[in-house]
């Protein structure tokens, strides 16, 4: 594993780069220092930069979000997002899991992510009893999510009435404007635990990096992704067969205070990461 300071050694050695956006290009709020800057030169340079999050919208929402960041859409060439694989799941139900789900959803989450599923032929029910399935997009903004409790009885209701799960972001959290939040991860783990069928949509599931490998238009052993969590940018890029580059300034934050530290988590985890990076800089 190369411990690196910069990101320019990574960007001579291939051709296409599959990034993160949360923990790597912005916190939800702004991007971080050094990564418009690096995907400038990445342009640049004429490399082919696909976006893939884990966020539980779909790809022209979180294109807008990042525009009104000050990251524009010239500075990449395509994004893929959880949410926007979620929409096409649930409006083609060619996968067995989502055909068997019946039309009648209960959402947690916020009214923002509503574009997952408000074009579809689908009927947003108020209460889990009246559902067949309950989507998950993640902690609404009206109760503060940083703990599973405000969601407790919430989740209860969804088992009682036997309802699976599409969770649309398997994130644990996220650092939003410096503060550490729960994602729909943390509330689907939680629904297992309660006996609950959940359906993960996003990383680590190596289909999700099918759509990106195809907008890159790159031969795999050519492609590097770059991402902040291990559980998922690291993993799902090991299940997908390509190389991937650690950025430890992201969600693990201080758990990770030097290269020993990044060595043996990832070796508890079982996953060998090419290199690691401070954070996305050129």
């Amino acid at each position: 594993m190369e411990h690196l300071t910069n990101f320019a050694p990574l960007a001579a050695r291939y051709d296409g780069f599959v990034l993160d956006l949360w923990g790597v290009i912005h916190d939800g709020v702004t991007p971080y220092p050094g990564a418009v800057e690096c995907l400038e030169r990445l342009r640049a340079a004429a490399k082919r930069v696909v976006l893939l999050s884990n966020a539980p919208r779909r790809a022209a929402h979180a294109a807008a979000a990042m525009r009104a960041m000050g990251i524009g859409n010239i500075l990449y060439d395509g994004i893929v997002t959880s949410g926007e694989v979620t929409h096409a799941l649930l409006r083609d139900r060619s996968d067995p899991a989502f055909a068997a789900l019946g039309r009648r959803l209960f959402h947690i989450g916020p009214e923002r992510d509503r574009n997952v599923f408000d074009t579809l032929d689908v009927e947003s029910v108020a209460e889990p009893a009246a559902a067949t399935f309950v989507l998950n997009t993640g902690p609404d903004d009206s109760r503060h999510p940083t703990a599973i409790g405000p969601w407790e009885a919430t989740l209860r209701a969804c088992r009682e009435a036997g309802l699976p799960m599409i969770c649309a972001n398997p994130d644990l959290e996220v650092i939003r404007g410096g503060e550490r939040v729960i994602c729909a991860g943390a509330l689907a783990q939680h629904y297992a635990t309660l006996g609950g069928e959940v359906i993960w949509v996003g990383k680590p599931d190596p289909a999700i990096y099918r759509p990106v490998l195809d907008a890159l238009g790159v031969a795999k052993g050519r492609v590097l992704a770059v991402g902040d969590g291990l559980r998922t940018d690291i993993a799902g890029a090991a299940a997908a067969g390509l190389d991937a580059a650690w950025v430890l300034g992201g969600i693990h934050g201080a758990a990770l205070a030097g290269p020993g530290a990044a060595e043996a988590m990832a070796r508890r985890a079982g996953l060998a990461p090419l290199a690691t990076l401070p954070a996305l800089r050129w």
